[in-house]
């Protein structure tokens, strides 16, 4: 089917047509998405070499610590916006792809809020993306629906859902390959992000609400600049309020934990706080020191939330964001449940209560879940904890994280397995089958995958077939 679009000037168009396509990349949204792509093509280039700039410097033996030159803004007295009403309970999140099911179920799931998701937990085909955006104005228009004529079910939004809609683009160093703009292609985070908003802020400010993102793998207050100047000249061009449009940072890079009370300085206008990241910022730890002499990271099941490098972070990460009057929202457990298997079901179930429990008595506001069965688990858990309270945000705890922590790499009792290898290999290679078939969220081994945790795998193959001899392996 040939596609037939008007386009603005220098705007091409390669992805093939689709259903839906002339609904969503109408020429004025293409333009809106252009106009953001030139302002801040510069600045995004430049964000990424700076990140290359860091890699060398930890090569080369540069530890990260806390900024001298930005001691001003950890020691003066400063709050981000104030939660908008809606938001204030966020003690339970679900997470997921943008295929419609996935939406409609999880809007229904009396989640507190529900991250849609462009980015780890969905294979970037054309197909996705654009029918991604089209169910996203139908969710936002109240009217999603799917018929699914195999299975003889429907799939309708119960028009009584509270879940608030949260959307995470692609990261900043990804393209969008199929729409070039002066022969180039664009930014995948801009277009994910102009398309949304051009198509859904209407709806989002009728209906009393705020348009909120979830935004990916930065690394310091540069790049959350970036993002902030972007939602500035978004709010302008299109005539709405500032602060309409709103974001969570998911921090999951480790550079990222240096520097978090100056990101949410950037982002003071339009922030909601942080959430941990766990996986990716595993996979970001590994990946920042690959090449680092004596840093070798175990199996991956060992590199849990109690680790030092994972306890101060996470700790540090509450303090940081209730001490500014925003969100701290915990991190995904990867476990889920088995309909077909009642012990593998009651297992998943029990680790989840038990690290929602450490994340609630840490000080977290509310977390993430990955399967619509694991909302009430983790909603009774926060609920019992702060006894009737929406949020926790009061609590400042005095972690006293030195800068040192964040990079102490040392897990007791450690080891890198024949098995914890397979895993790795089967887990990289079922993910990777999964992906290039268009979903990016895979059940395997009762865990649920995606890109972040299949990096883990891809990244710790690569480090122990480089830098491990067999008298590291602990054999069976």
């Amino acid at each position: 089917m040939a596609l037939n679009l008007e386009t603005p000037k220098g705007v091409e168009i390669l992805g093939p047509n689709h259903p839906g396509i002339e609904k969503i990349l109408t020429k004025e949204c293409l333009a809106f998405v252009a106009e953001l792509e030139r302002e801040f093509k510069r600045e995004r280039l430049g964000v990424l070499q700076e990140r290359l700039r860091k890699q060398f410097d930890l090569d080369n033996g540069a530890l990260p610590d806390f900024l001298e030159e930005t001691k001003s803004i950890r020691e003066s007295d400063w709050k981000v916006a104030s939660i908008p009403n809606d938001l204030l309970d966020r003690q339970v999140e679900i997470t997921g792809p943008v295929d419609r099911k996935m939406i409609i179920n999880a809007l229904n799931s009396d989640a507190k809020t529900f991250m849609t998701d462009f980015e780890d937990s969905m294979s970037p085909t054309w197909e996705n993306i654009i029918n991604g955006h089209n169910n996203l104005i139908d969710a936002n228009n109240r009217n999603i629906k799917l018929i699914d004529e195999a299975k003889g079910k429907t799939y309708a939004l119960n028009q009584e859902s509270q879940t608030s809609l949260f959307v995470r683009p692609r990261g900043l160093h990804l393209l969008e390959k199929n729409v070039l703009m002066d022969g180039i292609p664009i930014s995948a985070s801009i277009f994910d992000f102009a398309m949304y908003v051009y198509h859904s802020h209407q709806s989002r400010l009728n209906a009393g609400l705020g348009i909120y993102f979830y935004i990916p793998k930065l690394e310091n207050p540069n790049q959350a600049q970036l993002w902030d100047d972007m939602f500035t000249l978004a709010e302008d061009e299109l005539g709405i309020p500032r602060s309409s449009i709103r974001a969570t940072v998911l921090l999951e890079t480790i550079s990222a934990s240096y520097e978090i009370e100056e990101m949410l300085y950037s982002l003071k206008e339009h922030s909601l706080g942080m959430n941990a990241g766990r996986w990716d910022y595993i996979f970001s730890a590994i990946k920042r020191h690959r090449n680092v002499d004596g840093i070798i990271f175990p199996d991956r099941s060992q590199i849990t939330m109690t680790v030092p490098f994972m306890k101060a972070y996470t700790e540090l990460l509450v303090e940081s964001c209730h001490k500014r009057g925003a969100h701290a929202i915990g991190g995904m457990s990867a476990f889920i449940p088995n309909r077909k298997d009642p012990e593998v079901t009651e297992k998943a179930f029990e680790n989840v209560k038990n690290d929602k429990l450490r994340e609630a008595n840490m000080g977290f506001d509310g977390s993430w879940v990955a399967h619509p069965d694991l909302v009430s688990i983790c909603k009774d858990v926060f609920n019992e904890h702060l006894s009737g309270e929406a949020n926790q945000i009061s609590f400042v705890p005095r972690y006293n994280i030195e800068d040192s922590m964040l990079h102490n790499f040392e897990i007791e009792n450690s080891s890198i397995t024949m098995e914890g290898i397979h895993t790795n290999i089967k887990v990289g290679i079922l993910y990777m089958h999964s992906w290039l078939n268009g979903q990016g969220a895979a059940a395997l081994f009762n865990l649920m995958e995606d890109a972040a945790t299949a990096e883990i795998s891809r990244s710790q193959l690569w480090q122990w077939l480089h830098t491990v001899s067999y008298t590291h392996l602990t054999l069976p």
